[in-house]
């Protein structure tokens, strides 16, 4: 089991759905995303410097684009987005109007979806899910965005697609639905970008009387091929082997972790971020929810891979 780690807050403003945090080891920054306030969020761990810019509509899901800059997946589509534009410093309250370009419009009704949850490949593909928002049936959908041209994968099986990630050997996809409680690994061909047969990974009880953990939401996984996996309304974190079994668990002082990402120089600091917009007594017992945190793990992550255009 890892060891009880010291958790700290990296970054003190409250988000309303803190997600998606990237760490970008070239600039040695951490992006993440507030979705329903529309924003993009850079912070230099270092200096302590940070930015932010707004967004048209709600931006779920980030990637390291291979010319610079990111990949934002958002409710009306698959966007560029120039980090270089950061104009006058922005404070904790304003952002700075990004300069976007437009890669792919939204591929469903934006009345009832939006892109969730994604992760680049090692070919360079971005993989992004959606999440079907009225959670009445199973209707979300996978989609990959690959050299500027969006396919469906699959549709149909989830409703809240989340937690994807790539083993180290690349022969492996994780993800989770979080309204099933299931997360799942399937066979993956890297070369081909073909997704293979299917097995639950790991399946969460779904019972809230008895002994309820939380549900699955985003992942990562370390330089060992472990998964790590926030649990949204759990207030912990799990590191789960190749296998399911679980290894370690890290308790929180947020109820409601989204995702957590590998940074830091030698990518052995978790960050994890967390929903804020919660109700009165939650918060109560989780002030820090909202807030960015980090903590020191003994086994470190991998650079993620660049989405390459």
């Amino acid at each position: 089991m890892e060891n009880t780690p010291i958790i700290q807050v990296a970054y003190d403003a409250v988000m309303q759905t803190g997600e998606s945090p990237l760490w970008h080891a070239d600039e040695q920054v951490l992006y993440w995303v507030d979705i329903p306030a529309r924003t993009v969020h850079r912070l230099d761990p270092a200096s302590g410097a940070h930015h932010q810019w707004l967004l048209e509509s709600e931006p779920a899901s980030l990637a390291i684009a291979d010319s610079g800059g990111l990949i934002v997946a958002t409710r009306n589509g698959v966007l560029h987005l120039d980090t270089a534009s950061t104009g006058a410093s922005a404070t904790d309250i304003g952002a700075t109007e990004a300069r976007t370009t437009v890669i792919a419009p939204a591929p469903y009704d934006t009345a009832i979806t939006r892109f969730n949850d994604g992760k680049v490949d090692g070919a360079g593909r971005y993989w992004i899910g959606t999440i079907y928002e009225p959670r009445d049936q199973p209707a979300a959908a996978m989609y990959v965005l690959e050299q500027g041209k969006l396919r469906c994968a699959w549709t149909g099986g989830m409703t809240n697609s989340n937690g994807l990630a790539f083993s180290p050997d690349q022969k492996t996809m994780y993800h989770a639905d979080t309204s099933a409680h299931l997360l799942r690994r399937f066979d993956y061909d890297v070369a081909n970008g073909t997704v293979g047969a299917e097995h639950v990974f790991r399946q969460f009880s779904a019972d809230k009387a008895n002994n309820y953990g939380g549900r699955p939401d985003g992942g990562a996984v370390d330089s060992e091929g472990n998964y790590w996996s926030a649990l949204f309304e759990g207030a912990r974190i799990v590191k789960l082997s190749p296998q399911g079994e679980v290894l370690a668990e890290i308790a929180l002082p947020v109820r409601c972790p989204t995702m957590v990402a590998f940074g830091g120089p030698n990518l052995r600091t978790l960050y994890i971020t967390s929903a804020g917009a919660r109700p009165a007594e939650e918060l109560a017992q989780y002030p820090f929810s909202g807030k960015l945190l980090a903590l020191q793990v003994d086994v470190a992550g991998r650079p993620e891979p660049a989405y390459r255009q």
